[in-house]
């Protein structure tokens, strides 16, 4: 005898994965960034950690608030196409009918049996049949402002707190390198994790975010080294 299972499929986990890996990716890479331009223009310890933590918090209120206003600007946009499409299904029910039998049709199904299931799916739930098949919209993908505000903030300054303990920890002497290959071993390891929930191939995600963050931080450095200098 089956029994019944609800599969779990990794597009699920699209929503919070993109801001998890997102605040974090961008508190390591700032953070470690800030660090070493500071340590970089010859900055003793306690500026570079009050800099540090500066960094983490305004970051991880930044986060939250960039996340919250980009994720309801997409709900907003989400909410207006339904309430059109609502409004079409009351006012047009024949040929909203028409459209979604035309998409099932699209897709590989015999026209009548795509009319007949369009009937019968608008029969039980209009206005959801349209918002999933003609909208593309499901609860998968639907917009959640406050879960990737959190998300972010969280992740970014958990993110923000690794290179931050490795400026605390390391010699003075050797702070910047220090830093700068904790950062590069905390997003390989990031890439890694972030690819596993994702169900993608690691090399390439550990590949890419070790590359960025480097690069952000090779610049850095050179500014910060310029300003020391200059100093």
């Amino acid at each position: 005898m089956s029994r019944s299972h609800r599969e779990l499929h990794l597009i699920e986990r699209v929503g919070w994965l993109r801001a998890a890996v997102l605040g974090a990716n961008d508190g390591i890479v700032s953070t470690a960034s800030l660090i070493v331009g500071v340590a970089a223009a010859s900055q003793g310890r306690t500026e570079v950690l009050v800099a540090g933590v500066a960094g983490l918090v305004a970051g991880a209120m930044s986060m939250a608030a960039g996340e919250y206003v980009s994720v309801s600007s997409q709900a907003d946009t989400e909410r207006a196409d339904v309430a059109r499409e609502a409004q079409e299904i009351a006012t047009q029910p024949e040929s909203e009918l028409a459209e979604l039998a035309a998409i099932y049709a699209a897709r590989g199904v015999e026209p009548a049996l795509a009319r007949e299931v369009a009937t019968q799916l608008m029969a039980k739930n209009a206005l959801g049949a349209h918002t999933r098949d003609e909208l593309g919209i499901s609860i998968m993908s639907t917009a959640r402002p406050v879960q990737a505000a959190l998300t972010s903030a969280a992740t970014f300054a958990a993110g923000a707190a690794l290179p931050l303990a490795a400026a605390a920890l390391a010699p003075a002497n050797v702070l910047v390198p220090a830093v700068s290959g904790a950062a590069i071993a905390f997003l390989a390891l990031l890439g890694g994790m972030g690819a596993k929930a994702g169900g993608a191939p690691a090399w390439k995600a550990v590949a890419r975010v070790t590359f960025w963050g480097a690069v952000a931080m090779a610049i850095t450095a050179g500014v910060g080294a310029m300003f020391g200098v200059a100093a």
